[in-house]
């Protein structure tokens, strides 16, 4: 709430001027989401979205005295904004996971994200990473992608090539035993681990290998097959 009221003007006028404006942020927002990706590289929105988003990341560099900001919202046409606005260095990290294992997720209905089911949230992992790799085409030098099983299995390396991309000259927070020690964020929607404290171990999640049913595997396979050989996993697991 500070960096939003800092960037409000602060004070009660403030708070209210952010009630007010939410509306209209939510419906830039909307003519500025994943399937728009191509076209927001072609030719930004002029609607008041990207002055707002650079606006809140100026608010945060202010507030927090931070020179490298992580963006987590994982839209890939907020991604492709940063070249577009002013001020903003943009570095961008495409993590990858396996489509079955997020058609498994989709499949356990969660208080923060819902339900889908293996034909949808196959076809949107496809979208979504076609978007990504557009905004990396687009941004070569300035681009990194990572396998989420990559990251589990030597999470120090992968943060070592996330750090290096940023430019980031301190040191890897995760261990040499690929623990982390979890501090406070900001994030205000997501998994409840976000609220995690305290030395953590980075682990991969592999139940979906045994619980999702063979016909979901074999839906998901089929539908991301062609992403499926470019980042190099396999028909089985």
């Amino acid at each position: 709430m500070p960096v939003l009221v800092r960037g409000a003007g602060g004070g009660p006028a403030g708070r209210a001027l952010l009630e007010e404006h939410a509306a209209e942020v939510v419906a830039w927002q909307e003519e500025c989401r994943t399937r728009h990706t191509w076209k927001v590289l072609r030719n930004p929105p002029r609607n008041g979205w990207p002055a707002t988003l650079a606006a809140a990341y100026r608010a945060i560099a202010r507030v927090s005295g931070a020179r490298v900001i992580v963006d987590s919202s994982k839209y890939a046409s907020d991604a492709a904004l940063l070249s577009a606005l002013p001020g903003i260095d943009g570095r961008y990290v495409h993590l990858v996971r396996d489509p079955r294992a997020v058609a498994w997720s989709w499949l356990r209905p969660k208080a923060y994200t819902g339900y889908r089911s293996t034909v949808n949230s196959t076809l949107h992992w496809t979208g979504f990473n076609l978007a990504a790799e557009a905004v990396g085409r687009a941004h070569r030098a300035d681009a990194l992608r990572v396998r989420y099983e990559s990251l589990v299995s030597d999470p120090r390396a992968a943060v070592d090539r996330v750090l290096e991309l940023a430019g980031h000259e301190g040191p890897n927070p995760v261990a040499p035993d690929g623990t982390v020690e979890l501090g406070g964020n900001h994030t205000v929607t997501g998994n409840p681990n976000r609220f995690g404290r305290g030395r953590t171990p980075i682990e991969e999640d592999r139940r979906w290998h045994a619980a999702l049913p063979r016909r979901q595997r074999s839906a998901a396979t089929l539908l991301a097959l062609p992403l499926l050989r470019r980042y190099g996993y396999g028909r089985r697991v």
